[in-house]
């Protein structure tokens, strides 16, 4: 009689286990057919509008259309439309253009340059040592007022007198430059290669180490520690790292970079949209036990904004300046299309060693050091000694080794 009863309650489990399961693959399938149903009636809807404005067009617009412009411009409006501030589509010129940047293939000529605001023309900030511009004279404070035929006061802005600077290895681009000494000269430079540090050291006052830091690229690393142990060796009590302006593109460069400063532990994670986290990397237990200060602004970003918040978090650092860009995210591998454009999407935040995201936020100095209006029509002009943000860092880092006043 038992072992009847075990075998109808055993079929009587089985069956209800049999029910749940269905239950609940049809209700998965059925979330799975909403989604899909809702993927395609959404995707209807914008080729809908599409196909709707194109008729439109090209029914009664005058001028004529180039459809390889439209098609770009398409992909890039997408970008702006999915709330990811970070996004950016490329085309294949401009992809192209980026990888063989990146690859070497292309180089420009040795200068770095922005935009002037009182006269409109590229202004030379940097001339990098064996260069091409630097064989030819070129220095800080000239103006390249015109590249080939074309002024550079039409030129959109600095990447695009920058692009227009490229060329191959053995070409030649014909500039217009002005020198500090207002004297004008054409110039047909011939590219060739050289080396762009992103990274530059010098002692200061009161044996405080002054460390530009430009960007965060694969080779930044490797300078980073060589500089520091130069000053290091030199003398050095405190550490001033400047990280204005810099973009922080390699999030990995600065991990590394981080790591040589700050004792052991975890730097950084990332969280993915599933709430997955990452560990992207756990310090070893050399540090830099020196007082150090981070000189920052609204411009420092990403990489930069986690190698500063890493030094304050981990290793006592005071930051210097003002608020930064508040990037606080890990950007996707490039995804090249058909057509040989490609776009970038953000993929995951950064969280640091206690959970804490930066993102939009910032950092908020702890020593806050502006610039006066008329301190920022001078920023390029200024030197290491004449700064005033450089000098108030180094003040700070005097402070903590107690020197100074």
């Amino acid at each position: 009689m038992s072992k009847k009863v075990s075998i109808a309650v055993a079929a009587t489990v089985t069956l209800i286990a049999m029910a749940l399961t269905f239950s609940i693959t049809m209700a998965i399938s059925m979330n799975m057919f909403n989604n899909t149903v809702s993927s395609v009636k959404s995707r209807e809807r914008q080729y809908n509008k599409l196909s709707e404005i194109d008729r439109f067009v090209r029914s009664n617009e005058y001028f004529s259309i180039n459809d390889d412009t439209l098609n770009d411009t398409i992909a890039s409006g997408y970008m702006l439309g999915i709330s990811d501030k970070y996004a950016r589509y490329y085309s294949a010129k401009a992809y192209a253009e980026r990888v063989n940047v990146a690859s070497g293939k292309l180089m420009g000529i040795g200068v770095e340059i922005v935009n002037d605001a009182s006269s409109g023309y590229g202004r030379i900030i940097r001339v990098y040592d064996n260069s091409p511009a630097s064989e030819v004279g070129m220095q800080v404070g000239g103006f390249i007022t015109a590249v080939g035929e074309q002024s550079t006061r039409t030129m959109t802005d600095t990447a695009a007198i920058t692009s227009a600077l490229l060329g191959e290895e053995g070409t030649s681009v014909a500039v217009t430059y002005l020198g500090p000494d207002k004297q004008e000269q054409k110039l047909e430079i011939i590219h060739s290669s050289y080396t762009i540090p992103t990274v530059y050291g010098q002692m200061v006052r009161d044996n405080c180490a002054y460390v530009k830091v430009s960007a965060f690229t694969t080779g930044t690393a490797t300078e980073f520690k060589a500089t520091v142990d130069s000053l290091k060796g030199q003398g050095a009590t405190s550490f001033v790292f400047d990280l204005r302006d810099n973009s922080g593109e390699n999030l990995n460069a600065a991990l590394v970079a981080a790591d040589y400063c700050v004792p052991a532990g975890l730097i950084a994670q990332s969280e993915d949209k599933d709430g997955n986290l990452t560990d992207l990397r756990v310090s070893d237990d050399s540090e830099l036990e020196l007082p150090l200060v981070c000189l920052v602004n609204g411009s420092t970003a990403g990489g930069a904004e986690l190698f500063a918040n890493a030094l304050r978090k981990m290793g006592g650092a005071v930051l210097v300046g003002t608020t930064t860009a508040g990037k606080g995210v890990v950007l996707s591998d490039a995804q090249s299309f058909s057509d040989g454009s490609a776009a970038y999407i953000t993929i995951a935040i950064l969280r640091d060693n206690e959970g804490w995201n930066w993102n939009d936020s910032g950092l908020t100095p702890d020593v806050e050091a502006a610039l006066s209006a008329d301190e920022q029509t001078n920023y390029y002009a200024f030197t290491v000694d004449s700064d005033p943000q450089i000098q108030k860092a180094v003040t700070a880092a005097a402070a903590q080794a107690g020197q100074g006043q």
